[in-house]
């Protein structure tokens, strides 16, 4: 038990009231340790701004939520009027809803921008793997949450995304059929599924989201955050353990967060009041129109966040495959003939790629696939679901001597620049109807995505590779 301290005799009642508090809970303990004492790198810029933003956005999306659910109806033949009713008749309840659906994709933009960060400056390197494993997290919740609140307002692309994506879960070998029975609820897409969903969107995943965004917190906090330089100020420290390149991150980061928090306020505010459905990308114009099971809509897709994966979906043909089969067996190789493996690992490398080779390929010609139930587009949902679950393993990948794109040669950077602009033409393409040009397109981008991080091992280690500094560089400014 901590030992009772009691206040001054010439304490102010406030003082006296947080003495009383930190007695029956560390307040003061809390605030000095992640805000007044936690000691931040001094040379954050620009892009250190994105993870404060996403915790703002992340608030907003919850109260919003909490006003929403006030007026909403979980019902399939109540859902799409009581969104207009919220919409046309509550107070307000117009601007509480385009905040919800306009936040929604603003969370997508900050988390992708704090993610990228992570990447250019070698966030997820030791020790900081758990916070980046936290982090994948987080962003595998939030992708759960966002699809799921998708249905909800039950118009006509809520209503057939769901479908869509719910049926892709029956190509599930063996379970496929049993598991989309359980996620809809029903054999459609109809009341029940609608129900699920609600419950999951406004409770279940919230409350993961939550403890994930909290442990996030803690993780970083605990080993320090990391910095442009990507250089540990911890290892210099004054006589009384200060890291001299740290400052507090109240006031000094809370003021620079501040300032980012007003400019993406006025840039959210503007696309709020002037272009809530930002062209069909936010909040599709099949939206408006009520769901009907009876009218399929001419092309189906979903929202821009979810489009690079479901690119890579659709990218995912018999004549990908063979690629991506030939890709498999030149990387085993590669790391069987060049890579420092031990024998045991060696030998676990050729099983997982013969192993690939024959269920990707050889179950086909063998008539195995369809004795268990495998479907083509099976391979799809790995690839896309992939794409994903390879972000978890980046801390291992990166085998690069620094951290930072800073310190790494010049050419990393347009290899980083290749990533990104295939990841956007991959979204670009997701949005728009199939077309044999853009599916070509398409399986390229999801082949540089993947080789990009397959081959992470290999290339990142190429070049010559700039002298990091003992101290991280700064200019007052």
């Amino acid at each position: 038990m901590a030992e009772y301290k009691e206040a001054p005799a010439d304490a102010t009642a406030a003082q006296k009231l947080l003495n009383w508090v930190d007695n029956r809970f560390p307040a003061s303990k809390l605030w000095n340790e992640h805000l007044a004492q936690y000691y931040a790198p001094k040379n954050f810029n620009f892009w250190y701004i994105f993870g404060s933003l996403s915790l703002l956005v992340l608030v907003m999306q919850i109260v919003t939520g909490i006003f929403l659910t006030m007026h909403y109806k979980p019902d399939a033949a109540l859902a799409f009027a009581s969104v207009e009713y919220i919409m046309r008749d509550v107070p307000w309840g117009w601007l509480i809803r385009y905040m919800h659906s306009t936040g929604a994709s603003a969370f997508f933009i900050v988390v992708y921008l704090h993610m990228f960060r992570g990447l250019l400056y070698g966030s997820y390197r030791k020790p900081r793997e758990l916070v980046w494993i936290f982090g994948c997290a987080i962003f595998l919740c939030l992708m759960a949450e966002a699809f799921m609140g998708y249905l909800l307002p039950w118009g006509q692309m809520s209503y057939w995304g769901a479908q869509v994506i719910i049926n892709l879960f029956a190509a599930v070998p063996f379970i496929g059929p049993d598991l989309a029975l359980l996620i809809r609820g029903d054999y459609v897409v109809g009341d029940a599924t609608l129900n699920r969903f609600f419950s999951f969107h406004v409770i279940a995943v919230p409350l993961v989201l939550l403890g994930l965004v909290v442990a996030h917190i803690i993780a970083l906090h605990e080993v320090g955050s990391n910095n442009p330089d990507g250089v540990e100020i911890k290892a210099k420290k004054n006589a009384q353990g200060i890291p001299l390149d740290g400052i507090p991150f109240h006031p000094y980061y809370t003021v620079h967060d501040i300032y980012g928090v007003s400019v993406f306020l006025m840039v959210f505010s503007a696309i709020l009041f002037f272009a809530p459905e930002l062209g069909g990308y936010f909040l599709e114009y099949n939206n408006f129109i009520p769901a009907d099971p009876l009218k399929t809509p001419a092309h189906i897709a979903p929202v821009w966040y979810f489009t690079p994966y479901y690119s890579m979906l659709r990218a995912t043909t018999d004549e990908m495959l063979y690629v991506f089969q030939a890709g498999v067996v030149v990387v085993a190789l590669a790391a069987i003939v060049k890579g420092r493996l031990g024998s045991i690992a060696k030998i676990a490398v050729a099983v997982g790629a013969a192993a690939v080779f024959v269920s990707v390929g050889g179950l086909k010609f063998t008539g195995v696939a369809a004795l268990a139930g495998i479907d083509a587009k099976f391979w799809g949902v790995v690839v896309m679901g992939g794409a994903v679950v390879i972000l978890f393993f980046l801390p291992w990948l990166d085998h690069s001597p620094v951290k930072s794109i800073r310190y790494r040669p010049d050419w990393h950077k347009y290899v980083y620049m290749l990533f990104v602009v295939f990841f956007l033409v991959l979204g670009y393409l997701g949005a728009q109807p199939p077309s044999d040009v853009g599916n070509r397109v398409s399986q390229i981008g999801t082949l540089i995505y993947f080789a990009f991080f397959v081959l992470m091992p290999w290339w990142s280690q190429l070049g010559e590779f700039k002298p990091v500094p003992d101290r991280v560089t700064y200019a007052a400014h």
